[in-house]
């Protein structure tokens, strides 16, 4: 494109010399004149007509110009990154002679892809969290609760593997064979009627179902966006859950149990400061009757505070107006360029609200969770 705005200047510069020179001299030579004369276009409508693809061709390079600008993935190198949450509670069970369960497992996926949209780093970790309730409808309370990968070795997947990997060490080989990989060819990996691979590299290392982390791995690809991440950049996946928010069944009402997950992925710098972040939250409930007999329907799966969108219903109840997303947006934002240090020491008053005014004009809710989970997603940055 510049090669050819050259041209068109060197065209034009051209035509203006011709122009002022096409009236005979004196003493100019006679051939000289008739090659002058031959050079200027013959009619006025030529010449028109090369000043509108003149202006045409400037118009085009400016929008080119102006796309390129407006390519938030060509102002940032390329890089762009996502993360995708996928749930169930289908292993939930009703209490009997023993203690009910309420089980939500949520496989959560950070990726980093390039400017083709081919995974460049992947994260993957998983919530299970396993709640309990008595057959006279009581709630369990419980506040430990560790992911797959942060209970390591503890997971106990080892011994029953056939390849004697933990599970951390499975999904390790998982994140690897997707690297170099787009969305579509994630969705593509074969698996089995029980969504076990069936290649035999990924076999090797990877013996577990892989079904729902195809499906959060092709998912925070697709969702991926251009945030500051720059080539080089590490990713970090932290997420962190409780079950504040469960209750006793009554009478003439059910309890739950609710396995409130946060996540946060994030990309850092050199010097571990954030350079991009992404926050969402789920709140996988399971409802239970005063005999213990679980009432919720299992097979809906369960959506992200992000994926509800406007129908989560936090706008109405903010005092600023803004939905859920629009104030995990800010969040994010503010987040940006810090490091886990400075993070932790982001000031909260009493229930976790920001005292910062800046961060209070764009976040009315509770951050102490995302602070807990962002310095969780920095240590592990790789």
């Amino acid at each position: 494109m510049k090669k050819q705005v050259c041209m068109l200047a060197a065209s034009m510069m051209a035509v203006a010399l011709f122009t002022g020179c096409g009236q005979k001299e004196e003493g100019q030579p006679a051939a000289v004149q008739a090659e002058t004369t031959a050079a200027q276009p013959e009619t006025e409508a030529e010449t028109k007509e090369e000043t509108k693809a003149e202006e045409t061709s400037a118009q085009e390079a400016a929008a080119e110009t102006e796309e390129e600008k407006d390519d938030p993935a060509a102002e940032e190198g390329g890089c762009r990154m996502g993360m995708a949450v996928v749930s169930s509670m289908g292993s939930s069970k009703d209490a009997g002679e023993g203690d009910g369960v309420a089980q939500v497992d949520s496989v959560a996926a950070a990726v980093i892809i390039d400017k083709d949209g081919k995974i460049v780093s992947c994260k993957l970790d998983t919530a299970q969290t396993k709640m309990g309730f008595t057959a006279e409808g009581k709630a369990v309370m419980s506040q430990d609760f560790q992911t797959k990968k942060e209970l390591g070795e503890k997971y106990g997947m080892k011994a029953a593997s056939g390849i004697g990997k933990e599970w951390y060490e499975q999904a390790k080989a998982m994140e690897e064979y997707v690297i170099g990989k787009t969305a579509q060819e994630v969705k593509g990996i074969a698996v089995d009627e029980s969504t076990k691979a069936t290649d035999a590299d990924l076999l090797a290392g990877v013996t577990i179902k892989i079904g729902s982390y195809k499906e959060a791995i092709a998912e925070a690809a697709e969702n991926a966006s251009a945030q500051g991440v720059q080539e080089g950049d590490k990713l970090g996946l932290g997420i962190i859950t409780n079950m504040d928010k469960s209750k006793d069944a009554q009478a003439d009402a059910d309890g739950q149990c609710q396995a409130y997950s946060t996540y946060v992925a994030v990309a850092t710098d050199g010097d571990g400061k954030i350079t991009a972040c992404i926050i969402d939250s789920t709140q996988g409930t399971v409802k239970f009757d005063a005999e213990g007999k679980i009432t919720s329907d299992l097979t809906g799966g369960v959506k992200t505070k992000r994926q509800l969108g406007d129908d989560y219903g936090m706008k109405a109840a903010s005092g600023i107006g803004k939905e859920w997303f629009e104030q995990a947006a800010a969040m994010e934002d503010y987040l940006v360029g810090k490091t886990a240090e400075e993070v932790a020491g982001i000031a909260v008053d009493e229930s976790q609200k920001p005292a910062d005014a800046d961060l209070a004009a764009g976040v009315t809710v509770s951050i102490g969770g995302y602070q807990t989970a962002a310095v969780k997603a920095i240590e592990n940055a790789e």
